[in-house]
C-alpha cells in the first residue's frame, strides 16, 4: 500500500502529506506571532522599567521604617522611631516623614522636582508649624540638599540603596539633628 501511494505521488508530482505535518507546519506558523508578541511585551516591560529607573528618585517609592537617634541643642539625644512614605511620579516626588521618641516628635513633609540633577521644593514640619525651601543636588539614590525657613538651616543627606536608606540631618537650631536608618 505503502509503495501504491508513493508510485501515484511520484507521478502526480505531489508529495504525501500527513495529518502529523500539516499540524506540525501550522503550529510552526501559528509559533512565530507568538514569539513576536512575547518579544514585544518583553520590550515593552523593559522600556517601561529603564523609564522608570531614569527617574532621580527611583527605588524610593513606598513606604519605609526604621529607627534613629535625635540630637538637641542641650546635646542630649534620644532613640526614635521613624516612617517614611515617598509617592514617586518620573522627576516629583512627596515625602512624609514621622519620627517619634517617648518625649520628642517630628512630622517632616515635602514636595520635590529634579531637573537634571539639581533639585527644588517645599517642606513643613507640622508639629511645630515651620515651612520653607528645599535646594540640592543628587540621583542615583544620593541627595544632598538645604532645608531653609527664617531662622532655621538643615543640611539633609540621603542615601538609598536596594531596600535600605539612610537619613542625616544637621540643624542650627534647637534641634541639632537626626541619624535615621530605614528599610521596606
Amino acid at each position: 500500500m505503502g509503495h501504491q501511494l508513493a508510485y501515484r505521488v511520484a507521478a502526480d508530482g505531489k508529495h504525501p502529506v500527513s495529518k502529523i505535518t500539516s499540524v506540525s507546519s501550522f503550529f510552526a506558523i501559528a509559533r512565530r506571532p507568538a514569539f513576536a508578541a512575547a518579544a514585544f511585551f518583553v520590550t515593552a516591560l523593559a522600556s517601561t522599567a529603564s523609564h522608570a529607573q531614569s527617574s532621580p528618585f527611583a527605588g524610593m517609592a513606598g513606604t519605609w521604617s526604621g529607627a534613629g537617634t535625635v540630637t538637641l541643642d542641650d546635646g542630649s539625644s534620644e532613640r526614635i522611631r521613624c516612617r517614611a512614605t515617598y509617592h514617586v511620579g518620573g522627576p516629583r516626588m512627596t515625602m512624609g516623614l514621622t519620627c517619634a521618641s517617648d518625649a520628642y516628635k517630628f512630622n517632616l513633609a515635602a514636595d520635590v522636582q529634579a531637573e537634571g540633577n539639581a533639585v527644588t521644593g517645599s517642606w513643613s514640619e507640622s508639629s511645630r508649624n515651620v515651612n520653607g525651601d528645599l535646594r540640592g543636588r543628587g540621583g542615583g539614590g544620593n541627595f544632598q540638599i538645604v532645608a531653609s525657613a527664617p531662622g532655621f538651616n538643615a543640611d539633609i543627606a540621603m542615601r538609598t540603596a536596594g531596600n535600605k536608606q539612610s537619613v542625616t540631618i544637621r540643624a542650627d537650631s534647637q534641634f541639632r539633628g537626626a541619624n535615621i536608618t530605614l528599610s521596606r
